[in-house]
């Protein structure tokens, strides 16, 4: 167990970036990259997004941008996926997830109990995503000029069992991350076939990206929910929200802090979509010993635990400095 995290600290200590820079936890937007206007906080003047598109940013907390990503590229991920559900491919440090209904059944194929695949980055063709050019270019409004990718999924929703397992809470993506601020991270998520509300579209609460991170854990459902499936405490379900319909190849960038989930699968079809988070390598690393989100801290490091081998020394920090690359830019910090 010592010498597995001696291994990973081996590791840490040959990637391509300065030591780490440990600040206080905070959910706070200070600025980090270059200098914005005043009149926006989320994000660059770099004559990308439009002024409209900006406002819309700034006011939900989320953009659609129409037919991004070409239907050749959709097509070799969804190859590669089904490849390593046939187990064709292993892939270094690749989790997958199975849904929690499904995966006891000795009559669903492998590939139909997979339910998301996470952490890809050291598979070249799904990681290719997430240096699309025509991703970056846009990833560059939020970030600055230097990104990196940070958390990457593949999400294979299934077609409910009946046990609503299938449906995602309600939550903050900012719970699972050790860096800020949460203004220099965003996510884009691609639809890889049409999504609605029969299969389980996002539903958003347009403007909660102004709020502060909220207490998650486990929802009380009454039954079983997926691993690491964790939903807001406290958030009013009265809230008016949207529900993000999607063509494929549509991607919707979407602040961290925005509260947001899926509802249940109701088709008899998988719907799959790609996403990765990406941040400012100018951003920092934080200890959130002591916050709400030690939970979540915790758990990652139990799964590394037993998946590595390695001891209670790794810190969740260190896990996320494994998971990013850089895509754009210097690897300035993170």
């Amino acid at each position: 167990m010592a010498r597995a995290a001696e291994r990973l600290k081996l590791v840490l200590n040959h990637l391509d970036r300065p030591p780490f820079c440990f600040q206080a936890s905070s959910t706070s937007s200070q600025h980090v990259g270059y200098p914005q206007p005043h009149s926006f906080r989320y994000t660059f003047d770099n004559d990308i997004l439009s002024s409209e598109q900006r406002l819309a940013y700034e006011e939900n907390g989320f953009i659609v941008i129409k037919g991004l990503v070409a239907e050749e590229d959709i097509n070799r991920f969804r190859e590669i996926f089904e490849r390593i559900c046939r187990r064709e491919v292993k892939v270094p440090g690749l989790v997958v997830m199975r849904d929690v209904s499904i995966v006891k059944s000795e009559f669903i194929p492998e590939q139909k109990a997979v339910s998301k695949l996470q952490n890809f980055q050291e598979e070249p063709e799904l990681f290719r995503y997430c240096s699309l050019p025509q991703i970056l270019k846009y990833v560059e409004c939020f970030t600055g000029s230097n990104i990196m990718a940070m958390h990457t999924m593949l999400i294979n929703k299934p077609p409910d069992t009946g046990k609503k397992t299938s449906r995602h809470p309600m939550h903050q993506d900012l719970h699972y991350f050790a860096f800020r601020p949460s203004d220099r991270v965003v996510c884009a998520w691609t639809a890889m076939e049409r999504i609605n509300r029969q299969n389980g579209c996002l539903v958003v609460l347009p403007g909660s990206h102004r709020g502060t991170l909220k207490e998650h854990d486990y929802p009380e459902w009454g039954g079983d929910v997926n691993k690491m499936y964790h939903g807001i405490r406290d958030y009013d379900p009265n809230s008016p929200r949207v529900h993000v319909e999607m063509e494929k190849g549509d991607t919707v960038f979407f602040h961290p802090l925005l509260i947001h989930g899926s509802g249940m699968n109701k088709t008899q079809g998988f719907r799959k979509a790609i996403s990765c988070h990406y941040a400012s390598a100018d951003c920092y690393y934080i200890d959130v010993t002591g916050t709400s989100q030690e939970n979540i801290a915790e758990e990652v490091k139990g799964i590394a635990a037993r998946r590595l081998g390695a001891d209670t020394s790794v810190t969740f920090q260190d896990i996320w400095a494994i998971r990013g690359r850089l895509v754009q830019g210097n690897r300035t910090n993170l």
